[in-house]
């Protein structure tokens, strides 16, 4: 059940697709106070008590203990001392003896999660705007909970099927020869690949929606030739907008007034890649498809997907900020400089970029009313991602384009997919990308991943290597780094060869991840979930953080320390262990219930299967379109006499209007005697690698 109660005068985000007539506090559960322009919302907590939610954030899947901002922050330094990151997912749900509802905050301007920071035993959160949306959710479970609010926020996005295959990046590819050698080098070595990412390096200028006509002469003809490879582009498109007169991006969002103003009226100007630059009003709809309808140019070109970046929006420096910053210099400038002195002098620069101040200084136009854009910041980037979806839809609206965004906002996860940012090359962070997971899908958003390898810093080979077996199982499996970084190719590491075998268990599984992605988008379900969620009367498998459920019968627990040689990993029931060395070359071993030890080399990584479900394993592929779809082995841990069936979901993999049930293929498989034999109309299946106890 979902109970809205509205406080001050909510700005409409259009995050939610069910319209609820408000209720009239209190709220139950929670103390209400106002103070000031402020409202809050304070919870008491006993020391059971577990927190999940929030999407995109540092730390744990349990998020108790820290304080969250909701802020979309161009920061990419994901340290345990950030309150906010890219996105803000203001879902919160409380799990414990007494509790299991949740609650939706949607307020676009500043929210403040106290998750036991400043008082253990209670939980704060505050609206600072005051002007708030909370919908309560109550149900019998966490994953009712979370079936419910993606009821309220509407279905997940379809990526198409070959957006699930391995994506090669990097900011720093600037010319059509280094793309090509990037798709040589991986087909000469039989490395799977289905696309390349094209980062600001290929724009002209850094002007959106233009590409460098001397490093790219004939796009259009590049885009054909690598599509008859089964290789597609993927380019990135920024929000800021070049302030440049004769470039027609800028000319026509001037003349047609579509760009954000100032309180005086004139154009609000903030710097990016390209300098100055104006910054489209995505809140406005003739904006969003003004915006949405100029990706057709690079479409006409072949593109088949795209990622939206810089859309918090990220300010390098307003005009304003930046002399304020030189009038700073200019005062202190030959002086005897103290400790104060010397630090509001750093300050006034270091501090330029992403200021309070320039997010204070420019305004929305919505319905003939004015409003600034701090009391919205957070809608901005789910709304350039809206124009873009919105664009693909009217360029063709029965095909499945690629999309995915840096910054969002709950009902992002109807037009696109999300990255997790620029991280480093931590192993932290690898595991960070674990945990984020199921937030993410908590929220709606299941085409999601994490820079493989690491953006920023130099990765190592066994990093990348164990961080492409956790890749291996996330929707988005893209290798992305910055520039100035070590060269992050497979094929640039001496042990290379067991990166290759690495994607090749990916390939061999992508039916299998495909049909619990598209199932989960279809019953508002989730593709990753914490322990806790399948396992709450286990008090070990809900305190259980590296480890988690993906789809309805399997659950991962990667590597993510240097130099192991193994992992403890924590069973709640007995499970089947396939540890992958290829999709050819791996073992099966029955685990019982309980603690254990997994050894596992760097060219080995688990995946283990829940008794009595079973796994279908095609022959794999070098792309997408090069996996046979209807042949497989069936991979699980079957007890005698007992049969199983379970369901398996393929389309065509770029249709937009597709049902559950039209596209679902039962397999059944019948065990009697110590053997099995399976079943399934259309399919070859081989019951060879199953084991029968």
């Amino acid at each position: 059940m979902i109970r809205r109660y509205d406080f001050g005068t909510p700005f409409p985000t259009d995050s939610t697709v069910l319209t609820l007539t408000p209720e009239a506090a209190p709220v139950p559960h929670f103390t209400t106070r106002q103070e000031g322009t402020a409202v809050s919302f304070s919870l008491p907590l006993s020391e059971e008590d577990m927190i999940f939610g929030l999407g995109e954030s540092v730390r744990g899947i349990n998020k108790r203990g820290h304080l969250y901002r909701a802020w979309n922050s161009d920061d990419f330094s994901h340290t345990e001392n950030k309150a906010s990151l890219y996105a803000s997912h203001n879902l919160v749900l409380f799990f414990g003896p007494e509790k299991c509802f949740g609650v939706y905050v949607d307020d676009p301007g500043e929210v403040i999660f106290d998750l036991g920071y400043t008082h253990r035993r209670e939980a704060v959160i505050t609206s600072t705007g005051g002007d708030v949306s909370l919908y309560l959710i109550e149900g019998e479970s966490m994953i009712d909970l979370c079936r419910q609010f993606r009821q309220l926020t509407g279905r997940s996005y379809m990526p198409p099927k070959w957006a699930l295959g391995y994506i090669q990046s990097r900011w720093g590819y600037a010319t059509e020869e280094e793309l090509r050698t990037i798709v040589s080098e991986h087909r000469s070595r039989h490395i799977p690949l289905d696309g390349v990412s094209m980062d600001i390096d290929y724009m002209q200028d850094f002007k959106d929606f233009t590409w460098n006509q001397d490093n790219f002469p004939d796009l259009p003809g590049l885009a054909r030739a690598l599509r008859e490879e089964h290789i597609r582009l993927v380019p990135i498109i920024d929000a800021g907008v070049k302030q440049e007169e004769g470039y027609d991006i800028c000319d026509e969002g001037v003349q047609q007034d579509f760009f954000c103003k100032k309180e005086d009226g004139s154009l609000f100007v903030g710097a990016v890649w390209p300098g100055r630059s104006y910054f489209p009003d995505f809140l406005r709809p003739d904006v969003r498809q003004w915006f949405g309808s100029r990706y057709h140019r690079l479409m006409d070109a072949g593109i088949e997907g795209f990622w939206n970046d810089m859309n918090e929006p990220a300010l390098f420096y307003s005009e304003e900020s930046l002399q304020e910053a030189y009038a700073m210099a200019d005062r202190h400038r030959g002086g005897n400089l103290g400790i104060d002195e010397t630090f509001a002098l750093k300050d006034a620069f270091v501090n330029i970029a992403n200021s309070p101040a320039d997010y204070r200084r420019f305004y929305h136009e919505l319905d003939g009313r004015r409003v600034r854009h701090d009391r919205v910041h957070n809608l901005y980037g789910m709304n350039m991602t809206r124009a873009a979806a919105e664009g693909f839809r009217a360029y063709d609206p029965d095909k499945r384009f690629l999309l995915f965004s840096r910054s969002s906002y709950v009902g992002a996860h109807r037009y696109g997919g999300v990255w997790q940012g620029d991280n480093s090359s931590w192993w932290s962070h690898l595991l960070m990308n674990l945990k984020m997971m199921p937030s993410l899908n908590m929220c709606g958003f299941l085409y999601c991943g994490a820079d493989l390898g690491g953006f920023s810093c130099n990765t190592t080979e066994d990093l990348l290597l164990r961080w492409l077996q956790l890749g291996v199982f996330t929707p988005l499996m893209r290798n992305h780094t910055a520039q100035h970084t070590r060269n992050q190719e497979i094929y640039r590491f001496d042990n290379w060869e067991q990166m290759r075998d690495v994607l090749t268990v990916r390939y061999a599984l992508l039916p299998y991840l495909y049909s619990e992605l598209m199932q989960a988008v279809l019953t508002d379900g989730m593709l990753f979930r914490p322990l806790a969620f399948d396992y709450p009367a286990d008090a070990t498998a809900c305190r259980t953080e590296d480890q988690v459920m993906l789809g309805r019968d399997c659950m991962i627990a990667p590597v993510y320390e240097q130099n192991a040689t193994g992992r403890h990993v924590y069973l709640p029931e007995e499970m089947l262990l396939v540890r992958f060395r290829s999709a050819t070359d791996f073992d099966l071993v029955p685990v019982p219930a309980g603690h254990c030890w997994i050894n596992l080399q760097l060219n080995e990584f688990p995946l283990f299967i829940r008794k009595g479900h079973v796994v279908p394993l095609s022959a794999g592929g070098e792309y997408v379109e090069s996996v046979d779809w209807k042949r497989f082995a069936l991979l699980g841990w079957l007890e005698d006499d007992v049969d199983v069936v379970t369901d398996l979901y393929d389309d065509d993999g770029q249709s937009t209007a597709v049902t559950l049930k039209e596209h679902l293929t039962p397999i059944r498989v019948a065990v009697s005697e110590g053997r099995a034999a399976a079943e399934a109309e259309g399919l070859t299946l081989d019951v060879t690698p199953l084991l029968i106890d």
